[in-house]
């Protein structure tokens, strides 16, 4: 188990049964890349990871 999956564990646990746009999470995203700047890198990676899923499929 990586440290990241206590987090994402957390995530799953407290947030799970709701359903947001993915507008909504890009808004938090960025506002979490505000307040951590230092993060810029890994949430910029996570959202083109996420962005192209289905290019990775085909």
């Amino acid at each position: 188990m990586y440290f990241t999956d206590r987090g994402i564990e957390e995530l799953v646990e407290r947030r799970g049964q709701e359903q947001v746009s993915i507008e909504w999470l890009a808004e938090r995203l960025r506002d979490f890349v505000d307040l951590n700047p230092e993060f810029e890198t890994p949430i910029e990676r996570l959202a083109v990871h996420l962005a192209r899923l289905d290019d990775e499929e085909d």
